[in-house]
């Protein structure tokens, strides 16, 4: 386990294995690093992989009260300067903050975003936002797991199948088995208030498409074919203005593909032909 320093003195850790060129992978909401535990082994024979937890989880400092996606982007620069990494990839929110960092850090020069949700004239969901934070007040967490998911249905069919009476039960009695996992992990139930503050970076970053026009670096636009419409809907729009994008579409993948539960190797596979 290695760590920064933030510019505002906030702890940022992260998890380093491999070797070779140095590659930064940025976890989505409700993640950590520990999530992306396959798709940095699978790289870490071609290159040096550091994966971080973002702000707020595991072995990084809280969000702080000033939190905005600047601070994001200053946690990311700094592992930048530390590892000297020119190339990064993103899921979900990570992918968000790896655009935003790349906009005014030259140094990376080849970045891979898998499923921002850039809120495109309102398209990514918000209304579910206030029911989530009342749950989460009210020490109601898998309850707000519910709300959260089925509010963003970024893999629509995930649990559309299955009534919220029998979900909050499943999911409590999931959370508390996968708290007796490895002791270095963050248990899910203190990874779900974190999505308050995902919901703060999309909100934050919306309808900013344009402002990357002129991005120099090159960029991959990763996406599955079982995501919700409003993140093809993302990637279609950064796929006009960004000036050096390519897209793959990655057939029979969600939302979830990086993830050690998704298909890892697959996006390992796509990176690996694009870092290279």
């Amino acid at each position: 386990m290695n760590e920064v320093r933030s510019a505002d003195g906030t702890t940022i850790g992260y998890r380093t294995l491999g070797h070779g060129p140095a590659l930064i992978l940025v976890h989505g909401g409700m993640l950590a690093s520990q999530h992306f535990t396959k798709l940095a082994a699978a790289l870490s024979a071609d290159f040096t992989v550091h994966v971080p937890d973002r702000r707020g989880r595991g072995l990084s400092g809280p969000h702080g009260g000033d939190f905005g996606v600047g601070k994001e982007v200053e946690d990311l620069q700094a592992l930048v300067a530390a590892t000297g990494a020119t190339r990064a990839f993103g899921l979900s929110t990570g992918a968000l903050v790896v655009l935003r960092t790349a906009l005014g850090t030259p140094a990376l020069d080849r970045i891979a975003l898998y499923e921002p949700p850039l809120s495109i004239d309102g398209s990514v969901p918000m209304g579910w936002l206030p029911r989530f934070d009342r749950e989460i007040a009210a020490g109601r967490s898998a309850a707000a797991l519910v709300t959260g998911m089925r509010g963003l249905a970024t893999e629509p069919s995930l649990f559309s199948r299955i009534p919220r009476v029998a979900l909050v039960p499943l999911l409590t009695a999931g959370a508390r088995l996968q708290g007796k996992g490895n002791p270095e992990d963050v248990p899910v139930e203190a990874l779900i208030p974190t999505l308050h503050f995902d919901m703060q970076v999309i909100d934050e970053l919306a309808d900013t498409a344009g402002e990357y026009t002129g991005l120099e670096a090159r960029v991959l636009l990763l996406g599955g074919t079982k995501s919700a419409e409003y993140l093809g809907r993302a990637l279609g729009k950064l796929a006009e203005v960004l000036p050096h994008a390519h897209s793959v579409t990655l057939p029979g993948l969600g939302h979830s593909g990086p993830e050690d539960d998704g298909a890892p190797l697959v996006v390992a596979r796509a990176l690996r032909d694009f870092y290279e």
